[in-house]
C-alpha cells in the first residue's frame, strides 16, 4: 500500500433519456487499470463531492467512480422533472459503466444510491460484485419522506457560502460525522454561484415527481431485494428516520445473507468520510 494521492480525472459522459440525450458528470479516482472498480453513487439531492474522502481511501488499490446524477452537481438537468426516476438514473448509470469499461463492480449506494444498487443487484445477471447500502431500505417511511420534500420546495439563493452552510447544517443536521471543515467543504460543494447568489447545486424540478418517485419504489423494490445474491452490507445510522428498526428487521430476515454495521448517534446518513466509517467499508470490500 503507499501514501501517494491517488490520480483523480474530471469527465462527462452523453447518456439518453425520454427527450434526448443529457451529459452525466463523474469524478474518476485510481489506476485507469486497477483490477477492481466501485462506482460511489449519492443521495437524493447529492452529489459526487460527498464521495471524496472515501474514494481517495478506495483508489489506493482499485479505480473509483463517483457520478452526479442527472440534475445535480454538474450534471445536466433534464427538460421534464417526471424523467427524474429510479429507471433513469439506471440508464445513466448502465452507460457510465460502459464507458470506464466496468463490467462488474462494487457498489456503495447512499440513500437514493443504496436503492439505485438494490435494483441493480436483484436484475438477472446483474453486474454489482458486492454491494453496499448505505441507511435505506426498499421502502421509505413517510414521515422520512415529508422531511425530505419539505426542504428541497424552495430555489433558494444565498448571498454567500457562510449562508449555504448555515442552510446545510439546519437541513441536513442528521448527517455525520460532520466537522466545522466538513460542513465548509459541503458548502462550497453543494452550491453554485449565480449571478442572483449562490444557489444550491440541484435541479428544483426533482422535488416535483421526488414523493411520486419515493411511492413507486416503496411498492417496487422489495421484489428486487428478495432476488440479490451477491454479499451486502447495510450501513445504518443508529437515530436514521430513513432505515428504522422495523425495516432493518425486515432487510435482514427476507435476505439472511445481509451483513450490518450500525454507527451510534448518526441519522440519515452515515457520510462515510470518518476512518471510523470508511475502514469497515473498505475492509468488507477487500475481502
Amino acid at each position: 500500500m503507499t501514501n501517494a494521492e491517488p490520480s483523480l480525472r474530471e469527465a462527462k459522459v452523453r447518456s439518453i433519456g425520454r427527450h434526448g440525450f443529457h451529459n452525466i458528470a463523474y469524478r474518476d479516482w485510481g489506476d485507469l487499470n486497477a483490477p477492481k472498480t466501485a462506482f460511489c453513487v449519492h443521495g437524493l439531492t447529492r452529489n459526487s463531492h460527498d464521495f471524496d474522502p472515501l474514494a481517495r481511501r478506495l483508489a489506493v488499490d482499485r479505480r473509483v467512480v463517483c457520478p452526479d446524477l442527472v440534475g445535480r452537481g454538474h450534471s445536466e438537468w433534464l427538460p421534464d422533472p417526471n424523467d427524474y426516476n429510479l429507471l433513469q438514473y439506471n440508464i445513466d448509470l448502465t452507460v457510465l459503466a460502459a464507458r470506464v469499461g466496468a463490467e462488474r463492480y462494487d457498489w456503495i449506494g447512499t440513500s437514493l444510491g443504496g436503492m439505485m444498487g438494490i435494483a441493480f443487484a436483484g436484475l438477472p445477471n446483474s453486474p454489482i460484485r458486492r454491494l453496499v447500502v448505505n441507511d435505506i431500505a426498499p421502502e421509505v417511511p413517510l414521515s422520512a419522506l415529508w422531511r425530505v420534500s419539505e426542504y428541497m420546495r424552495e430555489d433558494r439563493r444565498f448571498d454567500n457560502l457562510e449562508e449555504v452552510e448555515t442552510h446545510l447544517r439546519a437541513t441536513l443536521a442528521p448527517f455525520g460525522p460532520m466537522t466545522d471543515a466538513d460542513w465548509r467543504r459541503m458548502a462550497r460543494t453543494s452550491s453554485t454561484e449565480t449571478e442572483a447568489g449562490f444557489r444550491l447545486a440541484f435541479d428544483p424540478g426533482i422535488s416535483k415527481n421526488s414523493r411520486r418517485t419515493w411511492l413507486l419504489v416503496h411498492f417496487n423494490l422489495w421484489r428486487y431485494w428478495d432476488r440479490i445474491t451477491c454479499p451486502v452490507l447495510i450501513l445504518r445510522g443508529t437515530e436514521s428516520d430513513f432505515l428504522t428498526p422495523r425495516l432493518l428487521d425486515r432487510m435482514c430476515r427476507r435476505l439472511p445473507h445481509a451483513e450490518v454495521i450500525e454507527f451510534d448517534g448518526i441519522g440519515h446518513a452515515p457520510t462515510l468520510n470518518a476512518a471510523e466509517q470508511i475502514d469497515p467499508v473498505q475492509n468488507w470490500l477487500d475481502r
